[in-house]
């Protein structure tokens, strides 16, 4: 379609199909076309660390998502639903752009940063939170992202703890947690309950 798209004197296509049937515009993304149900979907089907990781199950980003958002809680008792929402969400746009590691997000720079926010945005939006989370609440769940990374890369891709905690940090006034992949329908639904528990609180708290 890129193609036949160039050929025509057009721009390359820059939209994907949903199983939903949305057409998501990834360097221009409408709110409108953000569904819960194909995040989830794409999600549990996105492997963290390329893939790279110890038993028959790949771990994928719903789940890791899901333990995002505990540790958010652990971090923060009490937290508000919103912010918990948006631990959830934290990793969303990858549902569309895969799940990229570190040292290759670096090297493709800006653009990649461009599309990640707008998708990113796009996401917030969709789901009544701000387009841009206030930085308080960003580093809370770069924090809680960090410890979920630092449990997975010791038990499950390979680091020891020495490199772990050179790379990610040990985590501080958090409880070890045990990493053991689900496969994907169970990470899908998982991601599902956990998502319209924590919206249907936050529509009932601004109602």
């Amino acid at each position: 379609m890129a193609k036949l798209d160039q050929k025509k004197g057009g721009a390359p296509r820059a939209w994907q199909r949903m199983l939903s049937g949305r057409r998501l515009d990834i360097l221009d993304p409408s709110p409108l076309d953000i569904e819960i149900d194909d995040i989830a979907h794409g999600l549990a089907r996105v492997a963290r660390w390329n893939g790279q990781t110890t038993g028959a199950l790949p771990f994928n980003v719903a789940h890791h998502s899901v333990i995002v958002e505990d540790i958010c809680c652990q971090l923060k008792p009490g937290w508000p639903v919103k912010w918990r929402l948006a631990a959830l969400l934290h990793d969303a746009p990858e549902y569309v752009i895969g799940d990229v590691i570190s040292p290759f997000k670096a090297a493709l720079g800006t653009g990649y940063n461009r599309v990640e926010t707008g998708l990113e945005r796009a996401v917030h939006l969709r789901f009544g939170l701000p387009a841009r989370l206030p930085e308080t609440i960003e580093k809370t769940i770069k924090r809680a992202d960090r410890a979920c990374a630092f449990f997975e890369a010791c038990q499950i891709a390979g680091f020891d703890d020495a490199e772990a905690r050179k790379i990610f940090a040990a985590p501080r006034g958090i409880a070890p947690i045990t990493i053991k992949a689900l496969d994907t329908e169970a990470s899908q639904q998982l991601y599902l309950k956990r998502f319209h528990d924590l919206y249907r609180q936050y529509a009932a708290a601004l109602s």
